[in-house]
């Protein structure tokens, strides 16, 4: 079955042909994808652009010389990253987007020397089902 994803609103849908795999699906701590993001990590899953079909448009701004970031413009949605330099032919999805964030199981984590501290341990801290009363 594909899988399909989308941002907050709706405004913006997406499709993973079925049966595509991603190239990869990693934690990202880099420090440009948590200014993006406004959060401590983002995970990504890379797959070839002909794999996805979107519907809505995405708004992108050049992040850096050679990577464009997509999101919605309604919600702020991060939802895409474009890089042909280091992927050409790819695109990679932010994965908590996706209907079923659970379809594609997270292979690692990248970027970690740039890893917020608390990070590292989390699950030495509490942990609570439901926000706790």
């Amino acid at each position: 079955m594909a899988e399909q994803g989308g941002c907050h609103c709706g405004a913006i849908r997406y499709t993973i042909r079925d049966g595509a795999e991603p190239a990869h699906h990693a934690l990202c701590h880099c420090r440009d994808c948590q200014r993006a993001s406004g959060a401590p990590a983002n995970s990504w899953s890379l797959f070839a652009k002909d794999d996805v079909t979107i519907v809505g448009e995405p708004k992108g701004y050049q992040s850096s010389e050679h990577a464009t970031r997509q999101f919605c413009a309604t919600c702020g949605t991060s939802l895409f990253y474009l890089n042909d330099q280091i992927f050409p032919g790819k695109i990679d999805i932010q994965s908590a987007t996706l209907d079923n964030p659970d379809a594609f199981p997270v292979q690692g984590q990248i970027q970690t020397a740039e890893r917020i501290g608390w990070m590292a341990h989390l699950d030495e801290k509490p942990s609570f089902e439901r926000y706790p009363g």
